[in-house]
Parts: structure tokens; sequence; C-alpha cells
């Protein structure tokens, strides 16, 4: 399982002393202006502190938000906080980009499974993301098999591991793959 260390860290560059790191408060500030409201997401930087807007919503009627989605915003409630620090169309939008670096980490809850054991026996293995972290597919293996690149490079190339996605692809939402005790039979062999 992918799960979480933290948020991911905003990187936009601050107004006061020029840093690019900043972290969500935990607070949501939301204006009225008669029937129309703003909301935004308040963020800190790193080095000095300041605290800045990001715009969710800009002169949004009230009644074109859910009841429910309004009075978290109005109780800073951390789920909705924890959503919209994560939210890329938020980023893009916005502005800045996510850095997911020191995010997440990799538990498996499988003894060591030795791949180069004769007698391995065939593996499913599903990854379950707790944190919809970008992880490059490569990573996760490296990191959850104890093997290097190389090794995991040539176990997919020869068939040992299939993947529903490409090697170098990032993943962000669950996915299964096998891992198979002897390469599959080439059709010239057969």
């Amino acid at each position: 399982m992918v799960s979480e260390l933290g948020l991911p860290t905003i990187v936009k560059a601050c107004v006061s002393c020029r840093s690019t790191r900043h972290r969500p408060t935990g607070k949501i500030r939301v204006n009225a202006h008669h029937k129309l409201l703003d909301v935004w997401l308040l963020i800190c930087c790193d080095l000095c502190g300041r605290t800045s807007k990001v715009p969710v919503h800009e002169r949004i009627n009230v009644r074109a938000l859910d009841h429910e989605r309004l009075v978290m915003f109005e109780n800073n409630d951390p789920a909705m906080v924890r959503q919209l620090t994560m939210d890329a169309t938020l980023a893009h939008r916005a502005a800045y980009r996510l850095d997911w670096t020191g995010t997440w980490q990799l538990d498996t809850d499988i003894p060591f499974y030795d791949l180069q054991r004769a007698d391995a026996v065939p593996l499913k293995v599903v990854v379950r993301f707790e944190l919809p972290a970008p992880v490059r597919v490569e990573k996760l293996l490296t990191a959850g098999f104890g093997l290097s690149r190389a090794a995991i490079r040539g176990m997919v190339d020869s068939g040992r591991i299939r993947l529903p996605l490409p090697l170098d692809a990032k993943a962000r939402e669950d996915f299964t793959f096998l891992v198979l005790t002897t390469p599959p039979l080439s059709p010239e062999r057969t």
C-alpha cells in the first residue's frame, strides 16, 4: 500500500521572500458578497510564514454550492483541506504545481519475496493507494521487491512481471500485476 506521510508541498513563489515552498495552514476562508461567495484555501510560506490565498471559488452564487460542501468550507474541515491541497485541477487553475517528494511510503503486508528462487510460486500483487501521489511503477517495484531497476526491467522484459501499465508510467490509483515463476514460453518455442 502506498500510504500517506504528509500532504504535497505547494510550489509557488512567495510575494514576500521569493521562496517557492508552501504548506496548507489547515484553514479555508469564505467571504460573502450578498449572495455571492469567494472561497480560498490558505497556504503558508515555509520560509517567511506569510499566508497566501489559493482561489477555490470566486463570486459563486451561494445556491450553486452544495450545502454540505459549504459547511465543510466554513468549518475548516480537515478532509476538505486535504482534498483541496491534493487537487491537481486546482493547482493547474491557480498556476502552481504539487511536489509529492516525501509524501508517501510503500508498506507491504507480505514477508520478503525472493523472486530469484526456482521454487517460487506465482504471485498476484495488489497495489493500493491511500494517497493519490503520482509514483512511477518502476519505483514501486524496486521499493517493494528490494531489487535494482535493471533487475526489475529485465523481469518485465522477460515476461516474469506482467503489468497493466508501462513501467515508466506514473500510477496514482490501485492496480494489480502478476509475478510468474518462470518466463512464459516464446511463440517460436511452442
